[in-house]
């Protein structure tokens, strides 16, 4: 099977630059994800990954870096938590998010990608995706939770770009318990030795930096690539 360019990248590359530019200013150190899983509980922590996985406004919370950081949490007893039971209740929010940001596009996007004159919101992305969703489907969901910005959305043009519901929650479901898992769990394990523990900085920055290299990767291939060029002038 042939494995998709990061979805939504490629597609749209003006959008993601522009929100990943926003990402990048703001900084590791402005929401620290051990802080944060520390100060508002488990609670807080759904909050987060439900708003994080389909609510526009949530695209720079953290994600990877936060559930990675639960898990170390848990290894090391500073969070009074089952890991199984706090995976599968993350994978609950994750799954819930992305429904919601689903419905936000197919209520909200036709009007807010109406408008010709807006450069993160443009017409052509709707086309775009569809053309995208109907050419790569379930791989792209799946994908797609492993990819910061990404993975908040793809929910939203899903639902503008009209993709089948019942196809988008069964593969958007399996991406949100396969993140949710991993991510917790490769926390757990690695939490266990004593230099992860105590360089939670490092390797957050370490997981942010892999997650956001294939934006990097389909944004140049975006920007070199004959079709997207096509796409552009057609546009204009």
């Amino acid at each position: 099977m042939r494995v998709p360019p990061t979805p939504y990248a490629t597609a749209y590359p003006d959008a993601v630059t522009s929100l990943a530019s926003e990402l990048i200013a703001l900084g590791p150190a402005a929401l620290d994800p051990e802080k944060l899983a520390i100060s508002f509980g488990l609670l807080g922590v759904l909050a987060i990954i439900f708003a994080e996985c389909g609510l526009l406004v949530g695209f720079f919370l953290p994600g990877d870096s936060l559930l990675f950081a639960v898990g170390l949490l848990i290894a090391g007893d500073r969070l009074n938590q089952n890991l199984i039971v706090v995976a599968a209740l993350i994978s609950v929010a994750a799954i819930a998010g992305n429904l919601t940001g689903y419905f936000i596009g197919a209520k909200a996007g036709p009007t807010v990608f109406s408008r010709p004159q807006s450069r993160i919101f443009k017409p052509e992305y709707v086309t775009r995706s569809q053309e995208f969703f109907d050419k790569y489907g379930p791989a792209a969901l799946i994908l797609a939770r492993f990819t910061p910005i990404v993975r908040t959305i793809i929910p939203v043009m899903a639902g503008t770009s009209k993709m089948n519901f019942t196809r988008f929650a069964i593969y958007s479901s399996v991406g949100g318990i396969v993140w949710a898992f991993s991510m917790t769990t490769l926390g757990y394990f690695l939490g266990q030795i004593e230099w992860v523990q105590k360089n939670l900085e490092i390797i957050t920055l370490i997981i942010v930096a892999v997650s956001v290299i294939p934006i990097i990767r389909e944004l140049r291939k975006a920007r070199t690539s004959p079709d997207s060029a096509d796409a552009d002038n057609d546009v204009q």
